[in-house]
């Protein structure tokens, strides 16, 4: 009867083992899931809109505008995808525009900011891909500026 005892309390040591596990996922215990608010934004890639997010930033005043964390080691990141901000005058419903989004191969969360102007005596149009930005550049429409400021940004949600 002992070993019977022995076997039913490994079995349940193991059970609660395996269950404690399960419950804290592939990371570990994560802490327990809390709901909080926070600033959702819209830009696009390829003519559709993606949700992001702006978590942290390189940039100790652009952090404080954007009541985000400033990040000064964001900063020495090279290589990240570019996220265009269009500056001055722009159209009609116009936002920021990605470089990249979940699923494409070079796509993470930091982004390299570049600000865009138009040139004097130029209408604006809606920008929406990175790759007509770069064009107009080249006709000479409008200018694009590093603005050396790495931006912690996760795309949220992927439109279509």
């Amino acid at each position: 009867m002992p070993r019977i005892i022995s076997v039913a309390a490994a079995t349940a040591v193991v059970a609660a083992v395996a269950a404690t596990a399960a419950a804290a996922g592939p990371l570990g215990a994560l802490g327990p899931v809390t709901s909080r608010s926070a600033h959702t934004y819209l830009g696009y890639y390829d003519g559709h809109k993606d949700a992001f997010l702006i978590t942290d930033v390189s940039s100790r005043s652009q952090a404080r505008a954007l009541r985000v964390n400033y990040s000064a080691a964001l900063a020495s990141v090279k290589g990240a995808p570019r996220q265009f901000f269009i500056l001055g005058k722009t159209a009609a419903g116009q936002l920021s525009v990605f470089g990249s989004e979940p699923g494409e191969d070079d796509y993470n969360p930091l982004w390299e900011e570049i600000f865009v102007t138009w040139k004097p005596g130029v209408t604006p149009v809606l920008l929406k891909k990175d790759d007509q930005i770069d064009a107009l550049a080249k006709a000479g429409k409008l200018t694009e500026k590093d603005a050396h400021v790495v931006l912690n940004a996760p795309i949220t949600s992927v439109g279509k």
